[in-house]
């Protein structure tokens, strides 16, 4: 369940920030970082371990599909 609502998530979040977040899953593309209760895609070398605490910047936004995109910071 999601901590705040999308749109306040827009609202607190924009491209280029840096957030933090717990990584919730890794797959073969990626990992999914969970921030303010939403799953973002973490793209780029290597990925974190299930649990760990990133640190990564926003680089996409989609407000019609209602998923970011991340990478590390």
């Amino acid at each position: 369940m999601p901590q705040i609502s999308w749109a306040d998530f827009q609202a607190r979040h924009h491209v280029g920030d840096v957030v933090q977040g717990r990584v919730t899953s890794v797959a073969p593309f990626g990992a999914f970082v969970e921030v303010d209760g939403f799953d973002g895609l973490l793209v780029g070398d290597g990925s974190p371990a299930v649990g760990t605490l990133v640190s990564a910047r926003i680089l996409g936004i989609d407000p019609e599909k209602t998923r970011f995109s991340l990478s590390a910071a």
